[in-house]
């Protein structure tokens, strides 16, 4: 799923009135601004492939960090 910036918003003050978890949201958010296709084709042009398998694997476990934090504390 690709989305700009802005264009998440929406998605994700739906997701919250619809009570879910702080954390996954902001996870969810992060992931989809973070981690696009077009992103990491962006990528291959200047990056050899371990290192954009280097780069995915330290954002996804930052994310996932994040986001489980959000969850303990609120």
């Amino acid at each position: 799923m690709y989305s700009s910036a802005a264009g998440i918003i929406p998605i994700v003050s739906v997701l919250i009135e619809k009570d879910a978890a702080l954390g996954t949201v902001r996870a969810f958010m992060m992931s989809v601004i973070g981690l696009s296709l077009p992103e990491i084709i962006i990528l291959k042009k200047v990056l050899k492939m371990p290192l954009i398998f280097a780069f995915v694997g330290i954002v996804d476990v930052g994310i996932l960090c994040v986001g489980f934090i959000f969850n303990f504390i609120y």
